[in-house]
């Protein structure tokens, strides 16, 4: 049975660690409203974006003269995966989940015979997998959005990704984020990046926007002058809103975890307060029978 001294130093403990909690927690609910309000500003940008390099790449038809971006390397041999986690823990399982997918991918590739390559987004997502997969990084970037997140922070990764792929360093590059659905809530998401590919159900949103009408589109200069310009673009803006989606994820499981962390806090509190109050009870109980004894002694 702990010491009346124990049971105080150990409730001081927890309500020193409940107001760390708390004010974490209190943290993570400001910078949440902001990340979800450009998360959510992103997604229509990016969406339309993607659907229109769509309909240009259809209409190019996979001619001779399409960028490589589009038209690939021709193999599928080798496969980059950017894992975008984050710099910082006590975040529930936001980092855990993406690291997860990260790893079924791995083995998936791996078990088709493919080539894998790692780039770590986030110092958490490379401290769990440098152990079993340390061979397969190529490369880790981490203080991304430091102090605040920018478009100039997606636009680094994607000419990193850029130079790899001119250096004939994958054919493929997949990204695993979270996208962020609620507080409670991250959805893991897998998304293609190089060789771009058009949106599922691109075509039906289309028509869904323009009232059953499919969209047409006229160029000028040429598709494939536009795709060399806008392909680059687009991979930055994809990139952009998987890191706008993972920081708000971030920030909503951080806020999750704080708040059951602070709530276990206070009933560790309650159930420490009931053992030192019986433990003192107990204590003068004892003291007022010794006292007793000794009178009835005498």
């Amino acid at each position: 049975m702990p010491s009346l001294k124990d049971l105080r130093t150990r409730i001081n403990s927890v309500k020193s660690t409940q107001k760390i909690t708390s004010a974490m927690k209190m943290v993570a609910a400001a910078k949440l409203r902001r990340a979800q309000e450009q998360a959510e500003a992103a997604r229509p940008y990016a969406e339309r974006m993607e659907r229109m390099l769509g309909s240009v790449a259809a209409s190019l038809g996979g001619s001779e003269g399409a960028p490589r971006l589009l038209a690939g390397t021709g193999k599928d041999d080798v496969h980059l995966l950017v894992v975008a986690t984050s710099d910082r823990g006590l975040c529930g399982g936001f980092n855990s989940s993406i690291v997860r997918e990260a790893r079924r991918s791995i083995r998936e590739l791996t078990a088709a015979g493919k080539t894998v390559r790692i780039l770590c987004v986030g110092r958490k997502g490379r401290s769990q997998l440098v152990r079993d997969y340390g061979s397969l990084i190529v490369d880790t970037i981490d203080d991304v959005g430091r102090p605040r997140l920018g478009f100039d922070d997606a636009q680094a990764i994607a000419n990193r990704l850029l130079a790899l792929y001119d250096e004939d360093g994958f054919d493929t590059c997949t990204v695993v984020y979270n996208r962020f659905r609620s507080v409670i809530t991250q959805i893991v998401t897998v998304q293609q990046l190089i060789p771009f590919g058009p949106p599922e159900g691109g075509d039906e949103e289309a028509e869904a926007d323009s009232g059953g009408a499919k969209a047409v589109y006229e160029f000028e200069p040429e598709e494939g002058e536009i795709l060399e310009t806008l392909l680059p673009l687009n991979l930055s803006v994809q990139v952009y809103r998987a890191l706008l989606e993972n920081a708000a994820s971030e920030q909503g499981a951080r806020m999750a975890a704080m708040d059951n962390a602070t709530r276990n806090a206070g009933d560790m509190i309650d159930r420490l307060t009931l053992d030192y109050n019986r433990s003192r009870q107990a204590a003068i109980t004892s003291e007022l029978i010794e006292i007793i004894s000794g009178a009835e002694a005498v």
